[in-house]
């Protein structure tokens, strides 16, 4: 699949930093180090200052790996031109910073570090001699006004006459007359260094967004995480509560099933219905728990014969999941963001197309469909896709063909849109989805379940969070 990702699936344009931050973990969990990025980006950022031919230049340096970055260049600038590094001494580095800067001190490079204003005005004659000075104190992940000293830092370099070069993004304040971005321009006028970010990182989930879910805070309280609700069950009674399972452990709050069918499953608070399928009577009931939601997952066990109810309760939902027996025609579509879960045969009923056999052809397919919300597309590789962006998930195991582990993913995919824009849940829930069936089949060994998935879920998006340095 590799040379074809990059032919219609690839993205352009400007990178927000969490888009950045995804594609950097991604990258590491290709096997591609934080250590190596970092040289790359270095190499990257020193060819561009040479290119100017200078003849001193002076690399300030924060606490971060943008700071890290800088350190690199230092490396293979110093055998060219007078180089100089004035880097922030307060406060803890990142820790492929401090490797950089332990690298740093075995070389014939002067390591002029700085923690207050004093520190700084002594370094005056440095800075009026440099022709280039190097940004690199502030990466993307920095937020808020710049504070002292790095305020001093930037008022010192703006009143030079020396060329400055950003390394990634500005330090808010500081003019730059050059930006070199990594890997994508993360501002307009940007020129962009590869740094050897392999293809996959971008176009297939990964740990990476893991690094999108906001983590709770100390002062949350109940429903903070989500209300969702359920509906579904009749003809398959289990279908809704492994969802509500899947939606509880995926992070939700409070998760209500509303169904003709009662499990006995304390967490989960039943509404009961009436009878044996989901019918007309039951459309106000539902109206009225569907506005009181964030989230609405819809379909799951649900049957053939309760589609008008269907299409009747969704344009009151805020967001929805619409999976199973909720995929037919007309479809149903919520007010707000739409997540739709269809395997192929679904597609084929709501779309009228049959996919291909190749997965390159069924993504173009499904981006090119039309639909009105977000697509997780479920197969041997996952697509997902809002008709704009497209992503593959390879995640799962061929153990998980068994009935149910369909419903665990729409609970997943419900849970994360209470926290999520669209896309970005559904990316995340078939990532997760998919590592919670490797889990359970590698401690099983075979024979799988879908209630196995659930314990599973909270290992595999809470268990473990790779977090980079500014």
């Amino acid at each position: 699949m590799g040379p074809d990702l990059a032919d219609g699936f690839l993205e352009t344009g400007l990178v927000t930093p969490q888009r950045m931050r995804v594609i950097d973990t991604n990258a590491m969990a290709l096997g591609v180090t934080e250590l190596q990025l970092m040289e790359s980006a270095g190499r990257g950022l020193a060819d561009h200052v040479l290119a100017s031919g200078p003849d001193h230049v002076l690399i300030l340096c924060g606490k971060g790996n943008n700071g890290g970055d800088g350190m690199v260049a230092a490396r293979h600038l110093s055998r060219h031109a007078r180089t100089d590094v004035a880097y922030l001494d307060a406060g803890k580095r990142s820790g492929a910073c401090d490797h950089q800067l332990a690298a740093l001190r075995h070389a014939r490079i002067p390591l002029l570090p700085f923690a207050n204003r004093d520190d700084l005005k002594a370094l005056e004659p440095l800075f009026a001699r440099a022709d280039i000075i190097v940004d690199c104190l502030l990466g993307t992940g920095a937020g808020g006004a710049v504070r002292e000293p790095l305020k001093t830092c930037v008022a010192m370099a703006n009143a030079t006459k020396a060329r400055i070069i950003a390394a990634d993004i500005p330090t808010p304040g500081m003019r730059s007359d050059a930006i070199i971005a990594f890997h994508r321009a993360k501002i307009a006028g940007s020129t962009v260094a590869d740094i050897g970010i392999p293809v996959e990182a971008e176009c297939f989930t990964g740990p990476g967004e893991l690094t999108l879910l906001p983590p709770r805070r100390k002062t949350g309280h109940k429903g903070v995480g989500g209300h969702v609700l359920i509906i579904g069950g009749g003809p398959y009674q289990g279908a809704p509560y492994l969802a509500g399972l899947g939606a509880l452990r995926a992070g939700a709050d409070i998760v209500r099933i509303a169904s003709p069918v009662f499990e006995p499953i304390p967490d989960l608070i039943y509404e009961r219905l009436d009878g044996k399928a989901i019918g007309p009577e039951h459309t106000e009931r539902l109206i009225g728990l569907v506005e009181k939601a964030d989230v609405v997952v819809c379909g799951n066990g649900l049957g053939t014969e309760s589609h008008a109810v269907v299409t009747a309760i969704a344009p009151h939902c805020k967001k929805a999941v619409f999976d199973a027996d909720a995929l037919r025609l007309p479809l149903p579509k919520a007010k707000g963001e739409t997540i739709y879960t269809p395997h192929a045969g679904e597609f084929a009923r709501i779309t009228g197309v049959t996919l291909p056999e190749d997965t390159i052809g069924k993504a173009r397919v499904a981006k090119q469909a039309g639909l009105p919300g977000t697509v997780i597309l479920k197969g041997h590789i996952d697509i997902i896709t809002d008709g704009k962006q497209v992503r593959f998930n390879r995640t799962g195991d061929p153990a998980m063909t068994v009935g149910g582990t369909g419903d665990v993913l729409a609970g997943i995919a419900g849970a994360l849109l209470c926290q999520l824009p669209a896309f970005e849940a559904a990316c995340l829930a078939a990532y997760v989805n998919g590592r919670a069936g490797e889990a359970a089949v590698a401690c099983s060994g075979g024979g799988l379940l879908a209630s196995d998935l659930v314990g599973r879920i909270p290992q595999v998006l809470y268990g473990k969070r790779i977090r980079n340095g500014a």
